[in-house]
């Protein structure tokens, strides 16, 4: 019997070989392009035209290849770059394998021009498939130039499957992007169809930012760096305005080599965790500086995914990084205006600044720390008289006992409207505030530097959510006993779910009991929640806990702390007293990130007093 095993012809294993490594045009830039990077090169010119399927030209001015090693580096496995098993788990380079131009050169028509230091002409060398078609000396100054003409040409199948030009050229400026971003001490031009797409010179890091996602993003993003002897982050994380419908703006260096990591785009969503609106992600650009030996980069033929030695370490390194970048830097938003028509700057967006000067209590470092191990102080709950106890206070709400105390004239069009404070609105003596209530809606407070306009309902929302998650944490819920306990009837969903819940519940200040038939007694409720709003307020709270009921571990209470925030919070349309007010903003800035509410909207927006002087006319 014929036996059915054989061993492929080498140039079919090479097609094969190469499909791995060689997926698209973009890869083969990517591949040239790291080349280039560990020969040295100061300098890297790439050339595509139709999006790299007429030809892919990578130039660069590197340490070239004398034609004996011209010729083995198109051998597979060839590389100057291992050579043994130690240097396997210690590598320092892109590349290792010495499977690129050998890939390359096994689907597509290929030319080298290559010259090192001592040599006074370089080698050219010509390969179809891997076939040596010519080989002669040209001129050429020191490095090294591929040219890779009809990718694919010997494999119609792939060459059929490869996505429109615009979808290919896309892939191939983002290859360019990551590199570029990974080497700003590397000059790169990058040229797509005669246009220059890319011409960037050797800078800064930020600088390099500025170059590659334009002026306004380098200026939305903050600078991050921690350092232990194991592990060292270093980038720029984005500002959480500055966000983006998808993950394709993270970019995650691994020893200043791309990769692709879940693990880390977690960690990162998570130190953003309510301070994004659902759907949106920040923008990243962060370098991890580790010994070679605590990973693995020999996973995939792409080089793009790692595996980490301690793994939990890194997540929660870099997770308590970017926590802290973001607790660096002031996130209240500045709000500005086109010039005559008194419509809000920008397209809908805010505009973050710097660390604030206008008496905004912050803590060390000029932002409410949100880091994990954060001492917190427990707010009074809502309501209830309090001394001050934020940081500058009195520079937050400058005292105008005059305001109160004296009936205030306001003549606007010809019309006189006389406003004389009611007892109900009246504050403590000596503890006039310049706070107003704006519709029902809006909290107006006079800073140092401007006008603070917080929105009342997110605003209590946020306190809410803060004082769940740490009854959830502490187990001392603020509970108001009722003088007569609610007897609740629910459908048989919603008591499962109740019974579910009530130990949790019963964390953040319910008093309540299983009464069986579908029923429950609240004997009592959070501090927070207004006597005779209990009912309605269960209910609420189950039916938007439903829309998170997949959710699983510490998930759950979080769910749960968001949707009881939601609903007891005080609503648009409540009017408040000037103590409700002034006790409402106290306890907001005492929360660890008074800029968000748990879903992300904004709660304060500050108006600079420039722009009103602008607005105005004023010049003094």
């Amino acid at each position: 019997m014929a036996a059915t095993i054989h061993i492929l012809r080498p140039e079919l294993a090479n097609k094969i070989a190469a499909g791995e490594v060689i997926q698209r045009p973009a890869s083969a830039v990517k591949e040239l392009a790291e080349n280039a990077l560990d020969a040295g090169a100061e300098r890297v010119e790439i050339v595509v035209k139709d999006a790299g399927k007429a030809l892919i030209q990578v130039i660069d001015d590197g340490r070239g290849m004398s034609e004996e090693d011209a010729l083995l580096a198109f051998r597979r496995h060839a590389t100057s770059k291992i050579a043994t098993d130690d240097d396997l788990e210690n590598i320092r380079t892109l590349g290792f394998r010495g499977e690129a131009l050998a890939s390359v050169a096994a689907i597509a028509q290929v030319e080298l021009l290559t010259r090192t230091a001592g040599e006074d002409l370089a080698t050219r060398l010509r390969l179809e498939g891997d076939e040596i078609k010519e080989r002669s000396r040209d001129a050429r100054p020191q490095g090294t130039t591929v040219s890779v003409r009809n990718l694919f040409y010997n494999t119609p199948a792939r060459r059929n499957f490869l996505k429109t030009r615009q979808t290919e050229l896309k892939n191939i400026t983002d290859v360019v992007t990551r590199l570029a971003l990974s080497s700003p001490s590397v000059a790169w031009k990058y040229v797509s169809d005669d246009e220059v797409m890319l011409d960037l010179k050797p800078e800064s890091l930020a600088e390099r930012l500025a170059g590659l996602f334009g002026r306004k993003a380098a200026d939305a993003c903050i600078p991050v760096r921690e350092s232990t002897e194991f592990l060292t982050v270093d980038g720029f994380i984005g500002r959480p305005d500055f966000s983006r419908k998808s993950r394709t703006d993270q970019y995650f260096y691994l020893n200043h080599r791309s990769i692709v990591s879940r693990m880390l785009g977690h960690a990162v969503l998570k130190a953003y965790e309510h301070l994004m609106i659902h759907g949106t992600f920040p923008f990243v650009a962060l370098f991890l500086s580790i010994d070679p030996r605590h990973v693995d980069v020999n996973v995939h033929p792409s080089k793009m995914e790692v595996k980490f030695e301690r793994e939990s370490d890194i997540y929660r390194f870099v997770l308590s990084v970017v926590r802290r970048g973001l607790a660096q830097h002031d996130l209240i938003p500045a709000m500005g205006f086109r010039g005559g028509d008194g419509i809000p700057a920008g397209d809908g967006r805010f505009a973050f600044h710097g660390p604030s000067t206008d008496g905004v209590p912050t803590a060390a470092g000029g932002f409410p720390s949100v880091l994990p191990f954060a001492p917190r102080t427990v707010p009074e709950p809502f309501g209830t008289p309090a001394a001050p106890t934020i940081l500058n206070f009195e520079e937050l709400f400058q005292r105008r006992q005059e305001d109160l105390t004296t009936p205030e004239t306001v003549k606007p069009a010809g019309r006189i409207i006389q406003h004389t404070p009611s007892a109900a609105d009246a504050a403590p003596a000596g503890e006039g505030r310049a706070v107003w209530q704006v519709h029902n809606k809006y909290i107006l407070a006079q800073v140092r530097n401007g006008l603070m306009i917080v929105d009342q309902h997110v605003a209590h929302e946020r306190i809410l959510y803060e004082r769940a998650v740490a009854n959830f944490e502490n187990s001392l819920p603020w509970t108001q006993q009722l003088l007569f306990p609610e007897t609740v009837e629910l459908s048989a969903s919603d008591y499962a779910l109740a019974k579910e819940l009530l130990p949790d519940l019963q964390r953040i200040g319910f008093d309540m009991k299983l009464f069986g038939r579908n029923t429950v007694v609240i004997e009592g409720i959070p501090a927070d929640v207004r006597i005779g709003g209990e009912r309605h307020i269960l209910q609420e709270i189950l039916d938007e806990y439903r829309t998170n009921e997949h959710a699983t571990g510490n998930e759950v209470r979080d769910a749960l702390a968001k949707s009881f925030a939601c609903k007891a919070a005080i609503k648009a349309g409540d009017k408040l007293t000037m103590g409700e007010m002034v006790a409402l903003i106290e306890h907001l800035f005492l929360t660890k990130m008074p800029y968000v509410c748990p879903h992300g909207r904004p709660v304060v927006v500050k108006i600079a007093l420039e722009e009103l002087d602008r607005r105005f006319g004023r010049t003094s």
